[in-house]
This record gives structure tokens, sequence and C-alpha cells, in this order.
């Protein structure tokens, strides 16, 4: 078992989610993070004056696979999360981490078969 942790664009969300269910990966956890990488942030104005953002808003998805489905989400998140045709700077990252255990609350069943 494996946990994909993907940093994305938020306006890429639903391009990922659509791939996702392409290849018939349906569970996935969203949240709206905040940092910076490559872009150390931006420069934007308002009202005429202009002011450093030092976090850039991001999307992180986690998502617990069985290794038959790693390679197929990690494919999808890398053709819904990219920018154009060969991407840009800011479009993301995508980290797989060992998943040690999964425990389904309800029913009690651990392992693949709670993912």
């Amino acid at each position: 078992m494996k946990l994909i942790i993907a940093i994305i664009q938020p306006h890429r969300l639903e391009a990922v989610k659509q791939a996702l269910a392409d290849v018939e990966v349906f569970r996935l956890t969203v949240m709206d993070v905040q940092g910076f990488g490559r872009q150390r942030g931006q420069t934007e104005a308002y009202r005429g004056h202009e002011f450093s953002v030092n976090l850039v808003r991001k999307v992180q998805l986690m998502i617990a696979v069985n290794e038959a489905f790693l390679q197929p989400t990690i494919d999808a998140i890398l053709r819904g999360g990219r920018t154009g045709a060969t991407g840009e700077i800011g479009d993301g990252k995508i980290f797989v981490l060992p998943l040690e255990d999964c425990i389904r609350i309800r029913t009690g069943e651990r392992g693949g078969e709670a993912i």
C-alpha cells in the first residue's frame, strides 16, 4: 500500500479528479494549503500598491492506493495537473510514501481491503 500526496494548482483540481475517475480511483481527500516552491511567492497590486505574497494557494490531495493502482494514479495526476502540453513552474509535486496500515473505522477491516 502507498500514500500519494499531491500538491497541485487549485484550478487543475477538476481535471485531476476527472483523470482519477478515468482510472477508477474514486477515494481521495482534498485540502486547501499554502506554500511556495521555486516561484518563492509572488508580487500583487492592490489599490495601486504593490506587495509581496510569500505563500501561494495550492490544493493537496491525499490518496491511499494498493500497489496495482499506484502508477495509474500517478499518471492520472500528471495528466490532469499539468498546465499546457509541457507544464509550468508551480504545477506542483507528487510524493509517494509507504503506507504501513489502513483501518476502516466502520468495519475494522485492515490493510488493502480497507482502502
